[in-house]
């Protein structure tokens, strides 16, 4: 068989296996590659950079561990520059499987602070998780009106009345800004309900897959920021100067991709070389 055959007949899974090892070197070797922020992403990073200590945001966590691996990297980004700035946070769930994966984040976010600066920021006090309720629009309509209408209590069961936090968060009028991350429908009830009804700033960190979707609210006006899967976590982990698993998940990514590349190089070789046989052998 000759060298074009051979290209073109390639077992599957010697691609297989050149993925994995690629991949596994790749994560075994330290090097780095470019992330180049976009227009989106800084924005956000702006956004918050510009607030003053004492202020809040609301930190939306829709996700599961489905889409962990793009969105997780996101949140404690996310979280990082408002502990940092010193800027309150009020964090719900509009999704069932949302409230662990906003349990965990703030576990790591707030140990990772106090890791680098001694400081322990205080649940009630320097952050709020108000936790899950079901049916979104009606749930972002009352916490437009009044948190404590869907929320009485936070996650934990403590009144909310009783969090000295929230003593001066009545409703959207006490936030600055919205920021949804979110890997389900949830995204859509935001900016309908959250930024449509009662016109509060809003940015979202959503999948890769979901991003293109969202591109015209932005385009409008709608949200002032998106982050979009793996690349978008990337620049908040590059932002805030953290890079962590979305940079190396990116470096991973990009020697795949090159993998594919040659792959698709060498079997489209392989066919026009096939072709030109039979077309000389007519």
């Amino acid at each position: 068989m000759k060298l074009a055959e051979k290209m073109f007949a390639i077992d599957r899974r010697w691609v297989y296996l050149a993925l994995g090892l690629a991949v596994l070197i790749s994560l075994k070797i330290p090097f780095s590659i470019p992330i180049p922020i976009s227009k989106e992403a800084r924005n956000i990073y702006n956004f918050i950079d510009t607030l003053k200590a004492g202020d809040a945001v609301h930190l939306a966590i829709d996700y599961d561990p489905s889409t962990l691996a793009e969105l997780h990297p996101m949140t404690l980004s996310i979280l990082k520059q408002c502990f940092e700035k010193k800027i309150k946070v009020v964090v719900t769930a509009l999704h069932q499987n949302g409230p662990a994966m906003a349990a965990a984040a703030l576990d790591t976010a707030v140990a990772r602070h106090a890791a680098r600066s001694g400081e322990q920021m205080k649940n009630g006090v320097d952050y709020v998780f108000l936790g899950y309720k079901p049916y979104p629009a009606l749930i972002i309509l009352g916490m437009g009106q009044n948190y404590r209408i869907p929320f009485p209590t936070d996650y934990y069961g403590v009144p909310v009345d009783s969090l000295p936090m929230m003593k001066h968060i009545q409703n959207y009028d006490d936030v600055k800004a919205i920021l949804n991350v979110s890997g389900t429908s949830a995204t859509d009830y935001w900016i309908s309900y959250g930024n449509g009804r009662y016109k509060v700033p809003l940015a979202i960190g959503v999948t890769g897959v979901m991003a293109t979707d969202y591109y015209p609210y932005w385009q409008t006006g709608q949200i002032f920021g998106i982050l979009g899967g793996l690349k978008g976590a990337a620049e908040y982990e590059t932002l805030v100067g953290t890079p962590g698993k979305a940079v190396q998940g990116m470096k991973v990514q990009m020697v795949a991709h090159l993998i594919i590349i040659v792959f698709i190089i060498i079997g489209n070789i392989g066919y026009f070389a096939q072709r030109k046989k039979r077309e000389q052998s007519v």
